[in-house]
């Protein structure tokens, strides 16, 4: 922990880097957020506080995903390049902070946080390439592949967050991983040694106003208490909760884990292969402390065979599962979700309840 604030943007050399690596975890519920929370409290100040500060950035995109759903795949506020079809020439392989960053994607499924904005922006900001099929990409290989955050960081990158565009420029690369620049074969004629020009973003036109005032709460944060139809026969698990203090794992032990591998989504998804053996890891792991049985189809079709207890999730694809279900949990929240602003992290702050 101690140092995190000052080198968690290190990209290379990866001895010297700051970042914790936890996000795959904490992304699929090994590790819950205050859990994380928790675990700093006692380290430098400086250092807890910008590690906070991340963990609400997640809470922040959970919190605007849960509200927004669908709409957070289009341009929120602000109008750049968002549609079209995967453009791998929008990152020129040549230039070598590029095909380093893509190729630790590509193989290791994880990026630093620095690097992911260095791919986001040449991608939309200097290739003018439409940023969803970008994230598309990024959510195909990231071990910590998640809807929420990964569009959000998107979004914010490019400028349709923000209308400040993140630009990535050759000054970034030299901080933060100079033997890029030492090795590039455009070291001499380097095509981002400055920043790329600012752009004049104009607002979306109808931006949809559940960014402003959220008059469903108790959709967005789903249910209080836990919601019981049925005696339950089993545990089911999604993606968003794999560890053992799933809610509804914790109020079962006795009662097998169920997982379904949702066909016709990895059919459309094209999840790479890392994911998916970080899938089976997880549940191989799981296995060695309780009975784990796994299913390969559609959701739709399997869920209500199962009698299931789940957690609820805050994701528009729990909609699959919520009424089969007949016992629903809570998700376990950071922070509670509000009805007020969540146009921007800060404007959510201002109305948030802290975590503890």
């Amino acid at each position: 922990m101690a140092g995190y604030a000052a080198t968690r943007n290190r990209v290379l050399p990866e001895s010297g880097r700051g970042a914790s690596r936890l996000s795959p975890y904490i992304r699929h519920g090994l590790l819950s957020l205050q859990e994380a929370w928790n675990a700093v409290a006692a380290g430098p100040a400086p250092d807890a506080s910008k590690f906070r500060d991340e963990l609400l950035w997640q809470e922040y995109a959970r919190h605007l995903y849960a509200r927004v759903g669908m709409h957070l795949h289009r341009n929120l506020r602000f109008d750049v390049a968002w549609s079209g079809e995967f453009a791998p020439a929008a990152w020129p392989r040549e230039m070598a902070c590029v095909d380093w960053a893509l190729s630790s994607l590509e193989t290791d499924g994880w990026l630093v946080n620095q690097s992911r904005m260095w791919l986001a922006s040449q991608y939309t900001v200097r290739s003018g390439a439409g940023w969803v099929a970008g994230q598309e990409y990024f959510h195909r290989h990231l071990l910590d592949g998640s809807r929420a955050a990964n569009l959000l960081g998107w979004q914010w990158t490019v400028g349709a967050g923000s209308s400040k565009p993140y630009g990535f420029a050759r000054w970034q690369v030299e901080k933060r991983a100079p033997q890029l620049c030492a090795a590039c074969p455009l070291n001499r004629t380097c095509p981002i040694q400055n920043f790329p020009p600012d752009m004049d973003l104009r607002p979306v036109s109808n931006p949809t106003p559940l960014l402003v005032r959220d008059d469903d709460l108790a959709t967005t944060q789903g249910p209080a208490t836990v919601v019981q139809r049925s005696t339950p026969q089993s545990v089911l698990l999604t993606v968003e909760s794999l560890g053992d203090a799933d809610p509804a794992l914790l109020a079962h032990p006795q009662l097998p884990a169920v997982f379904i591998f949702d066909e016709p989504a990895l059919e459309k998804l094209q999840l790479s292969s890392k994911r998916l053996v970080f899938f089976v890891e997880t549940l191989q792991d799981l296995a060695t402390r309780r009975d784990v049985v796994v299913h390969l189809g559609d959701p739709r079709l399997i869920a209500p065979e199962l009698k299931a207890a789940m957690t609820w999730a805050p994701v528009p694809s729990f909609a699959k599962y919520a009424l089969s279900a007949v016992e629903l949990h809570p998700w376990p929240w950071l922070a509670q979700p509000h009805a007020g602003s969540v146009q921007s992290f800060s404007a959510w702050r201002k109305n948030l309840s802290r975590p503890k």
